[in-house]
């Protein structure tokens, strides 16, 4: 059986991973050329990682560590020659970007469903449903903002890009460039579709904690954020492995949708580099370990 990969946008480039074979390849904006690096796994929670409904939790922990850290490098392989951030200073950013995001997307929709009349002490399951959606709201609206911004747009054409070779891969066909294009950017197993999963499986579980005053809805809404995430993390592992199946198709279909936003189409230099990454991670670990050799010493 074919081993399962994903990958990530990342700043000029894409990064693959083939279970703890980590690839970042990047085209290096003084010259055009292809680097291609690999990335420790650091996979912290392998045990715990296999557990039901708490592996969600973990494997989210260990993707957003290894996202970071694939985005500093490849920082540091496109533009080599400008100052780069030390991993304080990611750490601290990145920080404040959780806190902005659970202002935004949890506590503001909640802070404004309260105004609405009748919501305060009526079902929770209405409440949620309307927070939800108002929730959403915030969250389109922003993706389409930044959608908007010139450095955002070309990583999402990476993300189409990695879409694109993975689709490739998955139809065994040659990973040529040629192959690569006709394929669609929409992929079900995206951590966009992910994101969407989350927006749905929050309002069931939110309305489990009723309709009590806003300091404890907040309070329940960060309790009960790793349940979210650990059911949202099966549900997707589910819709992965039954996606021929035509109602998991449909209820699959939402996250498909949002990925309209969070995707783009690549051009041929995009998709090269997305090849690469691909290329490296299905190379035997031998191989892989001689061009990293080669690498350093030119490097």
């Amino acid at each position: 059986m074919k081993p399962v990969i994903g990958g990530q946008a990342i700043i000029e480039g894409v990064m693959m991973q083939n279970g703890d074979r980590i690839a970042v390849a990047v085209r290096r904006q003084s010259d055009g050329e292809i680097l291609i690096r690999p990335l420790p796994s650091r996979f912290r929670f392998k045990k715990l990682g296999r557990i039901p409904f708490l592996r969600g939790l973990f494997r989210l922990y260990d993707m957003m560590s290894l996202g970071l850290r694939a985005l500093n490098l490849s920082t540091e392989l496109a533009f080599p020659e400008d100052e780069q951030m030390g991993k304080g200073g990611t750490f601290v950013t990145f920080a404040i970007a959780i806190i902005i995001a659970i202002c935004a997307f949890m506590i503001l929709p909640l802070y404004l469903t309260g105004f609405i009349p009748g919501l305060t002490s009526g079902n929770s399951i209405v409440f949620n449903l309307v927070e939800g959606f108002i929730r959403m709201g915030f969250f389109f609206v922003y993706l389409f903002a930044i959608s908007r911004m010139k450095d955002i747009h070309r990583v999402f054409q990476y993300h189409g890009a990695e879409h694109k070779v993975v689709y490739t891969y998955e139809a065994d066909e040659a990973l040529t460039v040629e192959n690569a294009r006709k394929h669609t950017t929409l992929h079900p197993r995206c951590g966009t579709a992910f994101l969407m999963t989350v927006f749905v499986i929050a309002i069931l579980i939110f309305s489990l904690a009723g309709n009590p005053p806003l300091v404890i809805k907040i309070l329940s809404r960060l309790l009960l954020l790793p349940v979210v995430a650990g059911v949202s993390y099966e549900a997707l592992r589910f819709s992965g492995k039954n996606y021929d199946r035509w109602w998991v198709k449909a209820l699959a279909q939402p996250g498909l949708w949002l990925q309209k936003l969070t995707t783009a189409e690549p051009d041929d230099d995009m998709l090269e580099v997305a090849i690469a990454s691909m290329e490296r991670v299905l190379m035997s670990e031998s191989a892989a370990e001689q061009l990293a050799e080669s690498a350093t010493e030119i490097t």
